[in-house]
């Protein structure tokens, strides 16, 4: 527990070393040095949320609907974005469905997070507002492949979530939502590793 915890502190220090790296490069070189911050700083966020995923979302109920909740927001949000400034029809059609599964599956959890005596937050947290952010700013040529990879590791730590608290969460109605997300989430990566490979998706 103690390495766990060393790990998600390293993990989290780094990304506020790469938050002010970019701070600077913004002033110094914002064309050519933006773009490999971001790439740290999503990789980073990539670390922390897979370690938060497999340690405290897995059994604190209040973690759990947390990380779940904006999760989606943030499926939703990245999924609008793709739409706009993907230059592949495949990759919008992608995003296009995580706005609709994620909405969906959001819609579902909210009334067993009621039922749990739970408040879900509203907005984005800060580790997600980056994504948001470094979606925003990357340019068309690039967005299908720093899109993808923020989808593989979100779907990632979202799929180590479900799972996590599906075996071992305290509250039987979230419990059994989650372990109904297992498969959607499941598919979602899979079909992002598909677009990754270049190969057309099964439908």
């Amino acid at each position: 527990m103690i390495r766990t915890a060393l790990i998600a502190t390293v993990a989290l220090l780094a990304l506020a070393a790469c938050q002010k790296k970019d701070e600077t490069a913004s002033a110094t070189d914002p064309g050519t040095s933006n773009s490999a911050v971001n790439a740290v700083q999503d990789a980073t966020s990539a670390a922390v949320g897979a370690t938060s995923a497999a340690t405290v979302g897995q059994v604190s109920t209040d973690a759990f609907i947390t990380n779940a909740a904006i999760s989606d927001m943030y499926e939703i949000e990245a999924g609008k974005i793709a739409q706009t400034k993907s230059p592949t029809k495949a990759v919008k059609d992608f995003g296009k469905m995580m706005v609709l599964d994620h909405t969906a599956m959001s819609s579902e959890m909210k009334p067993l997070i009621v039922a749990a005596g739970k408040t879900a937050p509203t907005g984005l947290d800060e580790r997600r507002k980056g994504l948001i952010d470094n979606l925003n700013a990357t340019p068309a040529a690039d967005f299908d492949k720093v899109y993808l990879d923020q989808q593989e590791a979100a779907h990632g730590e979202a799929l180590t979530l479900m799972k996590g608290y599906a075996d071992n969460g305290d509250d039987a109605g979230l419990k059994a939502g989650a372990a109904k997300a297992v498969p959607k989430i499941q598919a979602h990566l899979d079909h992002v590793k598909t677009l990754q490979s270049g190969a057309t998706p099964a439908r």
